[in-house]
């Protein structure tokens, strides 16, 4: 579970310096924002990871995190758009750290690229490498699948028989409840499912945490 002091929005700020910690960021007022709901995959040292975005800048961010990341530690913020933005870890307290970006980013471009797409998509959720036996109903059938990949609303599987688009499924993961879904895509041995609801941030994390350490 998320600490009590996160933000239930990201701020979204336009201002040009890397969001402050909490305790000086409360101090001051913050520069003309909007919020929205965001979660972000953070690549490190030790890999890739869900995160919580609790602030963005044209600087660089605040993240809520589920691993060590000290100060001076190159990482990159992947967000819906699935594309990366490489900056260096500023500042780190308790389960929140800071990220100096690279180079500004343009917030507005950023802000638009999350609205529906004109094919009425919208853009992915941040995906998590995922290697697990799973079991997929479709109909009376039941295939065994690999995991390549889950987000919040979706997961791609490895699997030995082609599924039909367009079935809905029910996928089981090891120590998760069933997930209902449809099946969106399938080619060379591998199928995409769109999940019918969102799971949670905060179950999903928790999955992926026990995954981890399994």
């Amino acid at each position: 579970m998320l600490a009590n002091d996160l933000h239930d929005e990201t701020i979204i700020s336009f201002s040009q310096r890397a969001p402050l910690p909490p305790s000086a960021a409360e101090r001051r007022q913050a520069p003309r924002h909007l919020t929205i709901l965001r979660v972000g995959a953070l690549i490190g040292r030790e890999g890739r990871e869900l995160c919580l975005i609790r602030n963005i800048s044209a600087g660089g961010l605040m993240a809520h995190v589920y691993s060590h990341h000290a100060p001076g530690a190159a990482v990159a913020i992947e967000l819906k758009t699935n594309h990366q933005i490489s900056g260096t870890v500023i500042w780190a307290e308790g389960s929140n750290i800071g990220v100096q970006f690279e180079a500004p980013i343009d917030v507005g471009e950023m802000l638009s690229s999350q609205a529906v797409l004109e094919n009425g998509w919208r853009p992915r959720l941040p995906r998590i490498e995922v290697d697990r036996l799973a079991t997929l109903r479709c109909g009376a059938r039941i295939y065994g699948v690999n995991t390549r990949d889950i987000s919040q609303g979706g997961v791609k599987v490895e699997t030995d028989e082609p599924l039909e688009v367009g079935r809905e499924i029910v996928l089981t993961l090891d120590r998760f409840r069933p997930v209902h879904g449809v099946v969106r895509w399938c080619g060379d041995g591998l199928a995409g499912i769109a999940f019918n609801q969102l799971i949670p941030f905060g179950e999903l994390m928790a999955w992926l945490r026990g995954e981890t350490m399994a």
